[in-house]
């Protein structure tokens, strides 16, 4: 097999006509041209140029070889014109599966910083806590609270979400005893922070089910109950106080996921370092186990 650079030399010696004239245009020496053309004429068994005192003429297999060469140029130009992009401006899109809740209070309020840094990277946030987004192909990257089973995937720990139980100040002055709750439904019984939530309500009444953290957040801003959120959520909230428990809250793990041929993508790399990044400056998810 040949060596496409001998080619690529070989192309510029037959459209300048010279070793000087295709020395001047590589920016290469003289000798160098004359060693490449000879490194190809031994790989293709072939004699390209007559050996003149004064020039190069091309023989018939040369010019047959140089018409084929003549494009080489074009699509060189064309290969380094589609990698720049990666090279100096990374451009394209990236999908990001992550918890809503984590969508909204962490990665959202940071995005004009990665907007600023690569303005031509677009970031697709996909509000969602289903397992089997990476294995259908509906995200690039995602953040889970749940480790995954899947021994393909990359999975790294990056800080830990911590709850805490809430209401509004005037529902705070109620006797404990009064107190109604904010849920789940019960097809998250599973999940941690409801497992809690219904360890610290006991016997007292659930007043309002919602599948998603806004609506029980909403509810819990006029006075329906308490409510488990996130800290991240629950502590930044000025028509919210913590309310005291019993029982010590729980805290779950951080994930950031992806495939190992994703992860080789340098714009997968960038979003990756952002998301990171994010979670580190969140002190709400800074995980104790990871500043030891």
């Amino acid at each position: 097999m040949f060596d496409w650079q001998d080619l690529y030399v070989f192309s510029v010696l037959a459209r300048t006509g010279s070793l000087s004239g295709a020395a001047r245009e590589l920016g290469i020496e003289h000798a160098t041209v004359g060693r490449r053309l000879e490194s190809l004429e031994r790989a293709l068994g072939l004699r390209l140029v007559d050996k003149l005192p004064r020039s190069r003429p091309l023989t018939a297999d040369g010019q047959a070889i140089a018409a084929l060469a003549q494009n080489m140029a074009q699509i060189a130009g064309l290969v380094e014109q589609r990698a720049r992009p990666s090279l100096i401006g990374l451009a394209g899109s990236v999908r990001v599966s992550a918890p809503p809740s984590l969508s909204r209070a962490c990665i959202v309020p940071r995005i004009a910083a990665l907007r600023a840094s690569h303005p031509q990277l677009r970031l697709i946030l996909q509000p969602s806590t289903a397992l089997d987004d990476m294995g259908k192909g509906e995200a690039d990257i995602a953040i889970r609270t749940v480790r995954p089973e899947d021994g393909d995937l990359i999975c790294k720990k990056v800080g830990e979400v911590r709850f805490g139980l809430y209401g509004t100040r005037e529902f705070s002055r109620r006797p404990a005893g009064q107190w109604t709750f904010i849920s789940y439904d019960e097809s998250l019984d599973h999940l941690p922070q409801q497992i809690w939530l219904h360890q610290i309500r006991g016997e007292r009444p659930v007043a309002f089910f919602a599948s998603d953290l806004m609506s029980q957040q909403m509810a819990a801003r006029d006075h329906i109950g308490a409510v488990v959120l996130p800290t991240m959520i629950g502590d930044v909230d000025p028509q919210l106080v913590p309310l005291p428990t019993q029982a010590a809250a729980p805290a779950r793990d951080i994930w950031i996921i992806v495939y190992p041929d994703i992860r080789r993508s340098p714009l997968v790399e960038i979003v990756m370092n952002f998301l990171m990044d994010c979670i580190a400056r969140e002190p709400a998810l800074s995980s104790q186990a990871l500043l030891k």
